[in-house]
Protein backbone atom coordinates (compact mmCIF):
# COMPACT_ATOMS: atom_id res chain seq x y z
CA UNK A 1 0.00 0.00 0.00
CA UNK A 2 1.52 3.07 -0.70
CA UNK A 3 2.39 5.58 1.61
CA UNK A 4 -0.06 8.61 1.80
CA UNK A 5 0.84 11.23 4.59
CA UNK A 6 -1.10 13.76 3.19
CA UNK A 7 -5.00 12.45 2.19
CA UNK A 8 -6.83 13.94 -1.04
CA UNK A 9 -10.24 12.16 -1.20
CA UNK A 10 -10.49 12.70 -4.95
CA UNK A 11 -8.02 11.36 -8.15
CA UNK A 12 -6.57 14.39 -9.66
CA UNK A 13 -6.79 12.24 -13.19
CA UNK A 14 -10.50 11.53 -13.28
CA UNK A 15 -12.03 12.48 -10.63
CA UNK A 16 -12.42 9.02 -8.85
CA UNK A 17 -12.70 7.73 -5.06
CA UNK A 18 -9.35 5.10 -4.79
CA UNK A 19 -8.16 3.45 -2.16
CA UNK A 20 -4.42 4.94 -2.57
CA UNK A 21 -6.28 8.34 -1.56
CA UNK A 22 -8.04 7.32 1.50
CA UNK A 23 -6.04 4.89 3.32
CA UNK A 24 -2.64 5.75 5.59
CA UNK A 25 0.49 4.47 5.91
CA UNK A 26 -0.57 3.52 9.52
CA UNK A 27 -3.81 1.93 8.74
CA UNK A 28 -5.01 -1.63 6.53
CA UNK A 29 -7.64 -1.95 4.11
CA UNK A 30 -9.53 -5.18 5.14
CA UNK A 31 -12.06 -6.80 2.25
CA UNK A 32 -15.16 -8.29 4.49
CA UNK A 33 -16.09 -10.33 1.13
CA UNK A 34 -19.70 -9.09 1.39
CA UNK A 35 -20.21 -7.01 -1.82
CA UNK A 36 -16.99 -5.44 -2.18
CA UNK A 37 -17.21 -3.52 1.31
CA UNK A 38 -13.62 -2.91 2.84
CA UNK A 39 -13.15 -1.06 6.33
CA UNK A 40 -10.08 1.12 7.19
CA UNK A 41 -8.91 -0.19 10.59
CA UNK A 42 -5.76 1.03 12.34
CA UNK A 43 -2.76 -1.34 12.35
CA UNK A 44 -1.80 -1.20 15.93
CA UNK A 45 -4.98 -0.19 17.47
CA UNK A 46 -8.60 -2.14 18.31
CA UNK A 47 -9.70 -4.05 15.65
CA UNK A 48 -12.99 -5.83 15.19
CA UNK A 49 -13.36 -9.17 16.50
CA UNK A 50 -16.36 -12.08 15.97
CA UNK A 51 -18.18 -10.35 18.68
CA UNK A 52 -19.02 -7.26 16.13
CA UNK A 53 -19.80 -10.02 13.34
CA UNK A 54 -22.15 -11.87 15.24
CA UNK A 55 -24.27 -8.84 16.23
CA UNK A 56 -24.15 -7.40 13.26
CA UNK A 57 -26.01 -11.02 12.19
CA UNK A 58 -27.68 -11.18 15.05
CA UNK A 59 -29.55 -7.85 14.43
CA UNK A 60 -33.11 -7.93 12.58
CA UNK A 61 -33.02 -5.27 10.30
CA UNK A 62 -35.86 -5.37 7.48
CA UNK A 63 -36.14 -3.10 4.57
CA UNK A 64 -36.26 0.80 4.86
CA UNK A 65 -35.33 0.55 8.98
CA UNK A 66 -33.29 3.21 10.50
CA UNK A 67 -30.24 1.76 12.48
CA UNK A 68 -28.26 3.32 15.07
CA UNK A 69 -25.08 1.56 16.23
CA UNK A 70 -24.27 2.70 19.49
CA UNK A 71 -20.00 2.48 20.48
CA UNK A 72 -19.79 2.25 16.56
CA UNK A 73 -15.84 2.31 16.49
CA UNK A 74 -14.54 2.21 12.78
CA UNK A 75 -18.25 1.23 12.27
CA UNK A 76 -18.09 -2.54 11.29
CA UNK A 77 -21.48 -3.90 12.56
CA UNK A 78 -23.05 -0.82 10.00
CA UNK A 79 -21.06 -1.47 7.04
CA UNK A 80 -22.12 -5.10 7.23
CA UNK A 81 -25.55 -4.27 8.36
CA UNK A 82 -25.48 -2.09 5.14
CA UNK A 83 -23.78 -5.00 3.11
CA UNK A 84 -27.03 -7.83 3.85
CA UNK A 85 -30.17 -5.58 4.32
CA UNK A 86 -32.05 -2.52 2.57
CA UNK A 87 -32.00 -0.55 5.84
CA UNK A 88 -32.90 2.77 4.81
CA UNK A 89 -30.32 4.73 6.97
CA UNK A 90 -27.38 3.45 9.34
CA UNK A 91 -25.86 5.93 11.95
CA UNK A 92 -22.93 5.36 13.94
CA UNK A 93 -22.69 7.04 16.88
CA UNK A 94 -18.63 7.21 18.72
CA UNK A 95 -16.72 9.27 20.97
CA UNK A 96 -13.50 8.52 19.64
CA UNK A 97 -12.89 11.43 16.72
CA UNK A 98 -9.90 9.57 14.65
CA UNK A 99 -12.31 6.41 14.92
CA UNK A 100 -15.28 8.58 13.46
CA UNK A 101 -12.96 10.31 10.66
CA UNK A 102 -11.64 6.67 9.46
CA UNK A 103 -15.19 5.01 9.46
CA UNK A 104 -16.28 8.39 7.31
CA UNK A 105 -13.60 7.27 5.23
CA UNK A 106 -14.91 3.88 4.81
CA UNK A 107 -18.02 5.07 4.21
CA UNK A 108 -16.60 7.37 0.90
CA UNK A 109 -14.73 4.29 -0.36
CA UNK A 110 -17.69 2.33 -0.36
CA UNK A 111 -20.05 4.90 -1.83
CA UNK A 112 -22.32 4.11 0.79
CA UNK A 113 -22.62 7.84 1.48
CA UNK A 114 -26.49 7.71 1.08
CA UNK A 115 -27.52 5.26 2.98
CA UNK A 116 -24.66 5.73 6.03
CA UNK A 117 -23.22 8.35 8.20
CA UNK A 118 -21.17 8.67 11.36
CA UNK A 119 -21.40 11.03 14.10
CA UNK A 120 -18.94 11.98 17.03
CA UNK A 121 -20.41 12.59 19.74
CA UNK A 122 -21.21 10.80 23.26
CA UNK A 123 -23.97 8.45 24.31
CA UNK A 124 -24.52 10.33 27.59
CA UNK A 125 -24.91 13.60 25.90
CA UNK A 126 -28.98 13.24 26.23
CA UNK A 127 -29.51 16.45 24.06
CA UNK A 128 -27.60 15.06 21.22
CA UNK A 129 -29.79 11.92 21.60
CA UNK A 130 -33.14 13.79 21.76
CA UNK A 131 -32.33 15.86 18.81
CA UNK A 132 -32.15 12.31 16.68
CA UNK A 133 -34.44 10.60 14.69
CA UNK A 134 -35.74 7.93 16.54
CA UNK A 135 -34.28 4.83 14.94
CA UNK A 136 -36.44 1.25 14.48
CA UNK A 137 -32.84 -0.70 15.36
CA UNK A 138 -30.53 0.13 18.03
CA UNK A 139 -27.12 -1.98 17.96
CA UNK A 140 -24.35 -2.02 20.19
CA UNK A 141 -21.01 -3.55 21.13
CA UNK A 142 -20.12 -1.70 24.34
CA UNK A 143 -17.37 -2.05 26.69
CA UNK A 144 -17.24 -5.28 28.74
CA UNK A 145 -15.36 -4.57 31.78
CA UNK A 146 -16.69 -3.06 34.46
CA UNK A 147 -15.13 0.31 35.08
CA UNK A 148 -13.13 0.02 38.48
CA UNK A 149 -11.48 -4.01 37.00
CA UNK A 150 -8.19 -2.99 37.25
CA UNK A 151 -5.56 0.27 36.70
CA UNK A 152 -6.05 1.98 33.51
CA UNK A 153 -5.45 4.69 31.39
CA UNK A 154 -8.18 6.50 30.22
CA UNK A 155 -6.41 8.02 27.17
CA UNK A 156 -5.68 4.29 25.69
CA UNK A 157 -8.02 3.66 23.00
CA UNK A 158 -7.65 -0.20 23.41
CA UNK A 159 -9.06 0.21 27.09
CA UNK A 160 -11.64 2.67 26.41
CA UNK A 161 -13.12 -0.20 24.00
CA UNK A 162 -12.49 -2.82 25.92
CA UNK A 163 -13.65 -1.08 29.94
CA UNK A 164 -16.40 1.22 31.15
CA UNK A 165 -14.37 4.32 31.37
CA UNK A 166 -16.45 7.11 29.23
CA UNK A 167 -19.71 4.81 29.19
CA UNK A 168 -21.61 2.48 31.73
CA UNK A 169 -24.25 -0.32 30.95
CA UNK A 170 -26.79 2.00 32.20
CA UNK A 171 -25.44 4.86 29.93
CA UNK A 172 -26.05 2.48 27.11
CA UNK A 173 -29.32 1.35 28.05
CA UNK A 174 -30.16 4.70 28.68
CA UNK A 175 -29.28 6.03 25.24
CA UNK A 176 -31.44 3.15 23.72
CA UNK A 177 -34.33 4.08 25.49
CA UNK A 178 -34.05 7.22 23.96
CA UNK A 179 -33.21 6.72 20.56
CA UNK A 180 -35.99 3.97 19.81
CA UNK A 181 -39.00 3.95 18.36
CA UNK A 182 -42.12 2.33 20.48
CA UNK A 183 -41.75 -1.35 19.90
CA UNK A 184 -37.86 -0.41 18.35
CA UNK A 185 -35.66 -3.35 19.10
CA UNK A 186 -32.36 -3.10 20.76
CA UNK A 187 -29.64 -5.61 19.81
CA UNK A 188 -26.43 -6.32 22.15
CA UNK A 189 -23.38 -8.27 22.14
CA UNK A 190 -21.92 -8.27 25.49
CA UNK A 191 -20.36 -11.24 28.06
CA UNK A 192 -22.16 -13.81 30.20
CA UNK A 193 -21.31 -13.24 33.34
CA UNK A 194 -22.99 -9.45 32.54
CA UNK A 195 -26.21 -11.34 31.76
CA UNK A 196 -28.27 -10.54 34.83
CA UNK A 197 -26.86 -6.88 35.06
CA UNK A 198 -28.14 -6.64 31.29
CA UNK A 199 -31.66 -8.17 32.06
CA UNK A 200 -32.13 -5.71 35.22
CA UNK A 201 -31.00 -2.56 33.52
CA UNK A 202 -33.26 -3.11 30.39
CA UNK A 203 -35.70 -3.46 32.97
CA UNK A 204 -34.96 -0.52 34.64
CA UNK A 205 -35.50 1.83 31.30
CA UNK A 206 -38.54 -0.36 29.90
CA UNK A 207 -36.26 -2.48 27.32
CA UNK A 208 -38.13 -6.15 27.32
CA UNK A 209 -35.85 -8.81 27.33
CA UNK A 210 -37.01 -10.93 24.39
CA UNK A 211 -34.44 -12.67 22.91
CA UNK A 212 -30.96 -14.61 24.36
CA UNK A 213 -28.45 -16.71 22.81
CA UNK A 214 -25.20 -18.23 24.21
CA UNK A 215 -21.93 -18.23 21.88
CA UNK A 216 -19.13 -20.80 23.14
CA UNK A 217 -16.15 -21.56 21.86
CA UNK A 218 -17.26 -25.33 21.28
CA UNK A 219 -19.01 -27.70 22.69
CA UNK A 220 -16.85 -28.27 25.94
CA UNK A 221 -16.43 -25.16 26.73
CA UNK A 222 -18.79 -22.75 28.91
CA UNK A 223 -19.91 -19.44 26.66
CA UNK A 224 -17.53 -16.48 26.02
CA UNK A 225 -20.26 -14.07 24.40
CA UNK A 226 -24.21 -13.60 24.61
CA UNK A 227 -26.24 -11.75 21.99
CA UNK A 228 -29.71 -10.08 23.70
CA UNK A 229 -32.38 -8.77 21.96
CA UNK A 230 -34.65 -6.28 23.49
CA UNK A 231 -38.20 -4.33 22.89
CA UNK A 232 -38.60 -0.89 24.02
CA UNK A 233 -41.99 -0.97 26.09
CA UNK A 234 -42.34 -4.51 24.90
CA UNK A 235 -44.54 -7.45 26.77
CA UNK A 236 -43.11 -9.76 28.98
CA UNK A 237 -41.61 -12.88 27.08
CA UNK A 238 -38.24 -14.20 26.95
CA UNK A 239 -37.31 -17.42 25.06
CA UNK A 240 -33.46 -18.76 24.25
CA UNK A 241 -32.13 -19.62 20.81
CA UNK A 242 -29.75 -22.44 20.11
CA UNK A 243 -26.23 -22.14 21.66
CA UNK A 244 -23.98 -20.92 18.77
CA UNK A 245 -20.55 -23.23 18.55
CA UNK A 246 -17.69 -21.23 17.02
CA UNK A 247 -15.17 -24.07 16.50
CA UNK A 248 -15.99 -27.84 16.28
CA UNK A 249 -14.09 -29.90 18.91
CA UNK A 250 -12.10 -31.09 16.48
CA UNK A 251 -11.18 -27.89 15.45
CA UNK A 252 -12.25 -25.75 12.35
CA UNK A 253 -14.89 -22.97 12.35
CA UNK A 254 -18.14 -24.61 12.48
CA UNK A 255 -20.54 -24.33 9.74
CA UNK A 256 -22.89 -21.74 11.05
CA UNK A 257 -19.63 -19.54 11.67
CA UNK A 258 -18.99 -20.25 7.93
CA UNK A 259 -21.69 -19.45 7.07
CA UNK A 260 -22.36 -15.99 8.86
CA UNK A 261 -18.83 -15.00 7.11
CA UNK A 262 -20.21 -15.82 3.62
CA UNK A 263 -17.54 -18.92 3.24
CA UNK A 264 -20.30 -20.90 2.51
Amino acid sequence: MKENKNVDVNNEKDNITTPDSLVREEETLDDLQLKGIRIIQKKEAFRFGVDAVLLANFAKVKNKHRVIDMCTGTGIVPFIIAGKTEAESITGIEIQKEMVEMAQRSTELNHLNDRMKFIHGDIKDIKLLKGMERADVITVNPPYKLKNSGILNPEDKNAIARHEILCTLEDVIYAARILLKDNGRLFMVHRPERLADILCMMRKYKIEPKTIRMVHPNTKKAPNIVLVEGQRDGGAYLKFMPPLYVYKDEGGYSEEIDRIYGRV
